[in-house]
């Protein structure tokens, strides 16, 4: 009787305790699985550009405003006072000389906002809050250069929409041994950086790959190889063209 009450209280002991067990199990896997995603980790890429210290070319602005050149000519108007009224050229070093200022303003590569700005900070001593316009009369028109294997190497404006083949067939098309399958399109990405596109132009002659012939935009640089490259950076420091095009643009 004793052996039989026995059993019976050890079967309602694991009967009780079952559960719990179970719902620990389940707990501790849940928690399990959690774990990663609570403290989530650098990638192997990420750890590697942090601690060598590797720097990414700045990202190209969308729409991005027109900055002054030098050469550029600009009239400014003075809406209080308008004897300060003149007109301007950026020296090649990037300054200007203005009318009752000692010291030249630096403007190049500023936008027309940046440049009202800095017009109204050199007339801060000299006029009491100045409002001042600036116009653009006179700027480096649009343009593109093609280099290499082509019949006239040279810089070209760049007269509304114009494609990669179009501009080649411009600067009189390709000369024999040209490579165009591997037409290397140079495209300004920072101040410093190009991007480097490589285009399949014989495709596009052929009507095969349309996708190829992408539309040009301002400062474009086009070269045709004479034979075939290698493997090709996407981004080069601007100073690396001197390498495809021995007359600077």
């Amino acid at each position: 009787m004793a052996r039989k009450f026995l059993s019976m209280a050890l079967l309602t002991f694991a009967w009780l305790c079952i559960p719990a067990i179970i719902a620990g199990q389940s707990t501790g896997s849940q928690a399990g699985q959690a774990g990663p995603v609570a403290q989530p980790a650098l990638s192997s890429q990420s750890t590697q550009g942090a601690a060598t210290g590797e720097s990414r070319p700045v990202l190209r602005q969308r729409n991005p405003r027109y900055k002054i050149q030098s050469d550029d000519v600009l009239e400014l108007s003075f809406r209080f006072t308008p004897e300060f009224d003149q007109e301007v050229t950026v020296q090649p070093d990037g300054f200007v000389q203005l009318k009752g200022i000692s010291n030249d303003v630096h403007i190049q590569g500023l936008t027309i906002p940046e440049t009202i700005e800095a017009l109204k900070r050199a007339y801060a001593n000299v006029l009491n809050q100045p409002e001042i316009s600036v116009v653009l009369r006179d700027f480096e028109k649009p343009y593109f250069v093609a280099g290499g294997q082509v019949g006239k190497p040279g810089k070209y404006d760049l007269r509304g929409q114009t494609s990669a083949a179009q501009a080649i067939q411009i600067a009189g098309g390709f000369v024999d041994f040209a490579k165009s399958k591997q037409v290397l399109l140079f495209r300004r990405y920072s101040d410093d950086t190009v991007e480097v596109k490589v285009l399949n132009i014989k495709d596009v002659l052929k009507k095969r790959d349309p996708r190829e012939d992408v539309a040009l935009q301002p400062g474009d640089m086009l070269y045709v190889p004479k034979s075939a490259l290698g493997v090709i950076d996407r981004f080069l420091p601007r100073s690396s063209l001197g390498t495809y095009f021995p007359v600077p643009y």
